[in-house]
Protein backbone atom coordinates (compact mmCIF):
# COMPACT_ATOMS: atom_id res chain seq x y z
CA UNK A 1 0.00 0.00 0.00
CA UNK A 2 1.25 3.43 -0.73
CA UNK A 3 2.47 5.54 2.23
CA UNK A 4 1.42 9.01 0.31
CA UNK A 5 -2.07 9.94 -0.22
CA UNK A 6 -2.15 11.40 -3.52
CA UNK A 7 -4.61 14.26 -2.61
CA UNK A 8 -2.07 16.24 -0.56
CA UNK A 9 -0.40 17.78 -3.66
CA UNK A 10 -4.22 19.30 -4.19
CA UNK A 11 -4.17 20.28 -0.56
CA UNK A 12 -1.07 22.51 -1.60
CA UNK A 13 1.22 20.00 0.76
CA UNK A 14 4.62 18.53 -0.67
CA UNK A 15 4.88 15.07 -1.56
CA UNK A 16 8.23 14.28 -0.76
CA UNK A 17 11.03 16.21 0.73
CA UNK A 18 14.76 15.41 2.12
CA UNK A 19 17.39 13.10 0.75
CA UNK A 20 15.64 10.53 -1.40
CA UNK A 21 18.44 7.65 -2.48
CA UNK A 22 19.04 6.82 -5.92
CA UNK A 23 19.52 3.05 -4.49
CA UNK A 24 21.98 0.92 -6.45
CA UNK A 25 20.63 -2.23 -7.43
CA UNK A 26 22.79 -5.06 -5.49
CA UNK A 27 23.73 -7.98 -7.69
CA UNK A 28 25.91 -11.29 -6.64
CA UNK A 29 28.91 -11.22 -8.57
CA UNK A 30 27.64 -13.44 -11.74
CA UNK A 31 25.05 -10.41 -12.22
CA UNK A 32 22.54 -12.45 -10.79
CA UNK A 33 19.73 -9.44 -8.33
CA UNK A 34 21.22 -10.18 -4.34
CA UNK A 35 18.28 -10.56 -2.29
CA UNK A 36 19.56 -10.49 0.97
CA UNK A 37 21.66 -7.43 0.01
CA UNK A 38 18.38 -5.78 -1.39
CA UNK A 39 16.86 -6.53 2.06
CA UNK A 40 19.71 -5.28 4.15
CA UNK A 41 19.58 -1.92 1.69
CA UNK A 42 16.89 -0.73 2.17
CA UNK A 43 16.91 -1.49 6.53
CA UNK A 44 19.89 0.43 6.57
CA UNK A 45 18.33 3.19 4.58
CA UNK A 46 15.54 3.23 6.93
CA UNK A 47 17.78 3.23 9.61
CA UNK A 48 19.42 6.20 8.96
CA UNK A 49 17.25 8.71 7.74
CA UNK A 50 16.78 8.42 4.27
CA UNK A 51 13.47 10.17 3.53
CA UNK A 52 12.38 8.45 0.62
CA UNK A 53 13.88 5.37 -1.64
CA UNK A 54 14.22 5.94 -5.62
CA UNK A 55 14.05 2.03 -6.95
CA UNK A 56 15.72 1.03 -10.25
CA UNK A 57 16.33 4.37 -11.41
CA UNK A 58 19.85 4.92 -13.30
CA UNK A 59 22.11 4.44 -10.17
CA UNK A 60 19.87 1.08 -10.19
CA UNK A 61 21.44 -0.17 -13.13
CA UNK A 62 18.13 0.56 -15.32
CA UNK A 63 19.34 -0.16 -18.16
CA UNK A 64 20.60 -3.33 -17.82
CA UNK A 65 17.69 -4.81 -16.21
CA UNK A 66 14.80 -6.67 -18.62
CA UNK A 67 11.05 -5.50 -18.12
CA UNK A 68 10.20 -8.29 -15.41
CA UNK A 69 13.68 -7.87 -13.52
CA UNK A 70 12.45 -4.02 -13.08
CA UNK A 71 9.22 -4.37 -12.34
CA UNK A 72 10.54 -7.13 -9.60
CA UNK A 73 13.05 -4.75 -7.81
CA UNK A 74 10.41 -2.41 -7.59
CA UNK A 75 7.78 -4.65 -6.44
CA UNK A 76 10.38 -5.87 -3.96
CA UNK A 77 11.42 -2.70 -2.80
CA UNK A 78 8.05 -1.62 -1.81
CA UNK A 79 7.26 -4.75 0.20
CA UNK A 80 10.73 -4.15 2.11
CA UNK A 81 9.72 -0.75 3.01
CA UNK A 82 6.58 -1.59 4.57
CA UNK A 83 5.32 1.58 4.29
CA UNK A 84 7.88 3.13 6.43
CA UNK A 85 9.18 5.17 3.76
CA UNK A 86 8.07 6.34 0.10
CA UNK A 87 8.99 4.19 -2.72
CA UNK A 88 9.27 5.95 -6.03
CA UNK A 89 10.45 3.68 -8.86
CA UNK A 90 12.32 4.58 -11.85
CA UNK A 91 10.20 3.88 -14.77
CA UNK A 92 11.79 6.17 -17.86
CA UNK A 93 12.35 5.10 -21.27
CA UNK A 94 13.03 6.04 -24.78
CA UNK A 95 10.04 4.49 -25.73
CA UNK A 96 6.91 5.96 -24.86
CA UNK A 97 5.13 2.51 -24.92
CA UNK A 98 8.01 1.14 -22.60
CA UNK A 99 7.58 3.94 -20.03
CA UNK A 100 3.52 3.76 -20.03
CA UNK A 101 4.40 -0.23 -19.12
CA UNK A 102 7.15 0.57 -16.52
CA UNK A 103 4.92 2.88 -14.93
CA UNK A 104 1.75 0.96 -15.06
CA UNK A 105 4.04 -1.80 -13.12
CA UNK A 106 4.98 0.54 -10.47
CA UNK A 107 1.73 1.63 -9.55
CA UNK A 108 0.69 -2.05 -9.55
CA UNK A 109 3.78 -3.07 -7.29
CA UNK A 110 2.50 0.29 -5.07
CA UNK A 111 5.22 2.82 -5.65
CA UNK A 112 4.11 6.13 -4.22
CA UNK A 113 4.96 7.96 -7.34
CA UNK A 114 7.37 7.22 -10.28
CA UNK A 115 10.51 8.92 -11.69
CA UNK A 116 10.72 9.33 -15.61
CA UNK A 117 14.02 10.40 -17.40
CA UNK A 118 14.27 12.49 -21.08
CA UNK A 119 14.35 9.81 -23.58
CA UNK A 120 18.07 9.29 -24.51
CA UNK A 121 19.61 8.74 -28.00
CA UNK A 122 16.28 9.43 -29.71
CA UNK A 123 17.29 12.78 -28.99
CA UNK A 124 13.72 14.27 -29.61
CA UNK A 125 12.32 17.82 -30.05
CA UNK A 126 10.81 19.67 -27.21
CA UNK A 127 7.32 19.31 -28.57
CA UNK A 128 8.43 15.38 -28.62
CA UNK A 129 9.30 15.39 -24.95
CA UNK A 130 6.21 17.00 -23.98
CA UNK A 131 4.10 15.02 -25.58
CA UNK A 132 5.65 11.62 -24.46
CA UNK A 133 5.49 13.01 -20.48
CA UNK A 134 2.03 13.74 -21.59
CA UNK A 135 1.03 10.01 -22.62
CA UNK A 136 2.44 8.66 -20.00
CA UNK A 137 0.56 10.73 -17.39
CA UNK A 138 -2.47 10.59 -18.94
CA UNK A 139 -1.81 6.72 -18.87
CA UNK A 140 -1.50 5.89 -15.63
CA UNK A 141 -2.40 7.86 -12.56
CA UNK A 142 0.21 7.62 -10.17
CA UNK A 143 2.18 10.53 -8.96
CA UNK A 144 5.21 11.32 -12.00
CA UNK A 145 8.59 13.19 -11.51
CA UNK A 146 10.44 14.73 -14.49
CA UNK A 147 14.35 14.07 -14.72
CA UNK A 148 16.38 16.33 -16.60
CA UNK A 149 19.67 14.88 -16.77
CA UNK A 150 21.52 15.80 -20.47
CA UNK A 151 24.84 15.09 -19.44
CA UNK A 152 23.75 11.05 -19.46
CA UNK A 153 20.64 11.65 -22.08
CA UNK A 154 22.07 13.91 -25.13
CA UNK A 155 18.53 15.72 -24.38
CA UNK A 156 17.90 19.04 -22.45
CA UNK A 157 14.28 19.73 -21.44
CA UNK A 158 13.95 23.09 -21.03
CA UNK A 159 12.28 25.23 -18.61
CA UNK A 160 9.63 26.13 -20.73
CA UNK A 161 8.56 22.89 -21.61
CA UNK A 162 8.88 21.96 -17.78
CA UNK A 163 6.39 24.69 -16.95
CA UNK A 164 4.21 23.30 -20.00
CA UNK A 165 4.20 19.66 -18.28
CA UNK A 166 3.73 21.50 -14.55
CA UNK A 167 0.26 21.69 -15.92
CA UNK A 168 -0.67 18.25 -16.44
CA UNK A 169 -2.22 16.67 -12.91
CA UNK A 170 0.06 14.55 -12.18
CA UNK A 171 3.51 15.37 -13.32
CA UNK A 172 4.29 16.96 -9.39
CA UNK A 173 7.66 17.70 -9.90
CA UNK A 174 11.36 17.61 -11.33
CA UNK A 175 14.81 16.44 -10.62
CA UNK A 176 16.75 19.27 -12.31
CA UNK A 177 20.56 17.54 -12.87
CA UNK A 178 22.44 19.94 -14.51
CA UNK A 179 23.78 21.73 -11.44
CA UNK A 180 22.39 24.88 -13.11
CA UNK A 181 21.15 26.52 -10.00
CA UNK A 182 19.48 29.41 -12.59
CA UNK A 183 17.93 26.80 -14.18
CA UNK A 184 15.90 25.61 -11.38
CA UNK A 185 15.01 29.25 -10.43
CA UNK A 186 13.79 29.72 -14.00
CA UNK A 187 11.84 26.75 -13.26
CA UNK A 188 10.60 27.72 -9.70
CA UNK A 189 9.65 30.86 -11.80
CA UNK A 190 7.78 29.56 -14.45
CA UNK A 191 5.84 26.97 -12.50
CA UNK A 192 2.91 26.51 -9.86
CA UNK A 193 4.15 27.09 -6.59
CA UNK A 194 3.04 23.59 -5.85
CA UNK A 195 5.14 21.59 -8.34
CA UNK A 196 8.56 20.49 -6.33
CA UNK A 197 11.93 20.93 -7.36
CA UNK A 198 14.28 18.01 -6.39
CA UNK A 199 18.19 18.53 -6.96
CA UNK A 200 19.89 15.24 -9.29
CA UNK A 201 23.44 16.92 -8.51
CA UNK A 202 24.95 16.04 -5.29
CA UNK A 203 27.80 18.84 -5.26
CA UNK A 204 24.93 21.39 -5.41
CA UNK A 205 22.74 20.30 -3.80
CA UNK A 206 22.71 22.05 -0.34
CA UNK A 207 22.42 25.83 -2.26
CA UNK A 208 19.79 24.13 -4.59
CA UNK A 209 17.44 23.38 -1.57
CA UNK A 210 18.68 26.60 0.55
CA UNK A 211 17.12 28.33 -2.52
CA UNK A 212 13.80 26.76 -2.28
CA UNK A 213 14.08 23.37 -3.42
CA UNK A 214 12.46 20.16 -1.71
CA UNK A 215 15.19 17.91 -1.93
CA UNK A 216 18.05 15.78 -3.65
CA UNK A 217 17.78 12.41 -5.07
CA UNK A 218 21.41 11.87 -4.39
CA UNK A 219 23.67 8.89 -5.11
CA UNK A 220 26.07 10.11 -1.63
CA UNK A 221 23.17 8.77 -0.08
CA UNK A 222 23.68 5.21 -0.56
CA UNK A 223 26.95 5.42 1.84
CA UNK A 224 26.18 8.25 4.04
CA UNK A 225 22.26 8.38 4.82
CA UNK A 226 22.19 9.83 8.01
CA UNK A 227 24.41 12.73 6.95
CA UNK A 228 22.48 13.17 4.04
CA UNK A 229 19.40 13.64 6.08
CA UNK A 230 20.95 15.64 8.34
CA UNK A 231 22.07 17.91 5.52
CA UNK A 232 18.99 18.32 4.17
CA UNK A 233 16.80 19.45 7.12
CA UNK A 234 19.23 21.67 8.07
CA UNK A 235 19.46 23.39 4.60
CA UNK A 236 15.36 22.96 4.44
CA UNK A 237 14.68 24.88 7.28
CA UNK A 238 17.33 27.48 6.12
CA UNK A 239 20.17 27.46 8.52
CA UNK A 240 23.30 27.62 6.19
CA UNK A 241 25.97 27.04 9.09
CA UNK A 242 24.76 23.95 10.04
CA UNK A 243 24.05 22.11 6.56
CA UNK A 244 27.28 23.62 5.31
CA UNK A 245 29.29 22.37 8.21
CA UNK A 246 27.28 19.16 7.41
CA UNK A 247 27.86 19.05 3.30
CA UNK A 248 31.66 19.88 4.13
CA UNK A 249 32.25 16.18 5.22
CA UNK A 250 30.32 15.07 2.06
CA UNK A 251 32.29 17.08 -0.94
CA UNK A 252 34.55 14.41 -1.10
CA UNK A 253 31.98 11.60 -1.86
CA UNK A 254 30.13 14.10 -4.00
CA UNK A 255 32.80 14.49 -6.05
CA UNK A 256 34.82 11.18 -6.47
CA UNK A 257 31.50 8.91 -6.67
CA UNK A 258 31.57 10.39 -9.88
CA UNK A 259 35.14 9.57 -11.26
CA UNK A 260 34.00 7.01 -13.37
CA UNK A 261 30.17 6.14 -14.98
CA UNK A 262 27.56 5.71 -12.16
CA UNK A 263 26.70 3.52 -9.96
CA UNK A 264 30.93 2.00 -10.73
CA UNK A 265 32.11 3.95 -7.89
CA UNK A 266 29.55 3.78 -5.43
CA UNK A 267 28.94 0.12 -5.55
CA UNK A 268 32.40 -0.19 -5.32
CA UNK A 269 32.25 1.44 -2.08
CA UNK A 270 29.54 -0.21 -0.80
CA UNK A 271 31.31 -3.38 -1.15
CA UNK A 272 34.23 -1.93 0.87
CA UNK A 273 31.42 -0.89 3.12
CA UNK A 274 30.47 -4.95 3.53
CA UNK A 275 27.53 -3.83 1.94
CA UNK A 276 27.28 -5.92 -1.06
CA UNK A 277 29.60 -7.66 -3.35
CA UNK A 278 31.17 -6.35 -6.50
CA UNK A 279 28.08 -7.88 -8.96
CA UNK A 280 27.69 -5.18 -11.42
CA UNK A 281 26.69 -5.91 -15.43
CA UNK A 282 28.39 -5.20 -18.37
CA UNK A 283 29.16 -2.66 -20.15
CA UNK A 284 29.40 -1.28 -16.22
CA UNK A 285 32.58 -3.19 -14.70
CA UNK A 286 34.23 -2.86 -11.29
CA UNK A 287 35.98 0.61 -10.36
CA UNK A 288 39.72 0.91 -11.62
CA UNK A 289 41.80 0.10 -9.43
CA UNK A 290 43.99 3.79 -9.68
CA UNK A 291 40.64 5.01 -8.15
CA UNK A 292 40.26 3.23 -5.39
CA UNK A 293 42.67 5.20 -2.86
CA UNK A 294 40.60 8.10 -3.74
CA UNK A 295 36.77 6.94 -2.80
CA UNK A 296 38.33 5.22 0.17
CA UNK A 297 39.78 8.27 1.17
CA UNK A 298 36.66 10.16 0.69
CA UNK A 299 34.84 7.76 2.78
CA UNK A 300 36.93 9.05 5.57
CA UNK A 301 36.49 12.21 5.02
CA UNK A 302 32.79 11.53 5.75
CA UNK A 303 33.42 9.08 8.64
CA UNK A 304 31.81 6.34 6.62
CA UNK A 305 33.03 3.21 8.18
Amino acid sequence: MAFFVWPSRMAGEGMFKGSMVALVTPMTTDGAIDEEALAALVEFHIQNGTDAIVSVGTTGESATLDEEEHCYVMRRTVSLARGRVPVIGGTGSNSTREAIELTQCAKEAGCDAVLLVTPYYNKPTQEGLFQHFKAVADAVAIPQILYNVPGRTAVDMQADTVARLSKVKNIIGIKEATGNLERAQTIRQSCDATFELYSGDDATAMEFLLQGGHGVISVTANVAPQAMHDMCMAALRGDRVAASAIDAKLTGLHNKLFVEANPIPVKWALYKMGMITQGIRLPLTVLSEKFHADVTAALQQAGVA
